[in-house]
């Protein structure tokens, strides 16, 4: 199968306390073959990558007001003046309170829109033409 994988490295703040963040490297990545879903890895080069994955749409609307609510929270703000994106994760294993710069996650959001534009992720999958095969059969 073959699908495109649109990839961005950034450094993303792990949120302490008001006062106090730690720069976490990260990897957003979009792949045609899951096209409702984004996904980011944090601690890149560790041997315990963490992943999550969440909707695109809701990452999306995140840059431009607040959405999302129970595990996934995207809102944007201002920190020290400049646009940020900050999602806010929650699992079993603890909550964590991320910055992004909202300038990256746009222009990377604005790829992956390219390759497949909203309301087109349907297509992606190949769902006709798997139909197609299994009746033809």
């Amino acid at each position: 199968m073959h699908y495109t994988v649109v990839e961005r490295e950034l450094e993303l703040k792990l949120i302490l306390s008001p006062e106090r963040s730690i720069p976490v490297p990260a990897r957003l990545s979009y792949r045609t073959d899951d096209p409702y879903a984004v996904h980011v890895t944090f601690h890149i080069n560790s041997d315990h990558p963490v992943n999550w994955t969440f909707s695109r749409d809701l990452l999306v609307e995140g840059v431009f007001r607040p959405c999302g609510h129970g595990d996934v929270r995207v809102w944007p703000t201002k920190s020290e003046g400049r646009s940020v994106v900050l999602m806010a994760l929650s699992s079993p294993d603890g909550d964590a309170l991320l910055e992004a710069p909202a300038a990256q996650v746009s222009a990377w959001l604005e790829r992956t829109l390219r390759v497949v534009p909203p309301g087109t992720e349907g297509e992606q999958l190949g769902i006709d033409d798997a139909l197609d095969q299994l009746l033809a059969q």
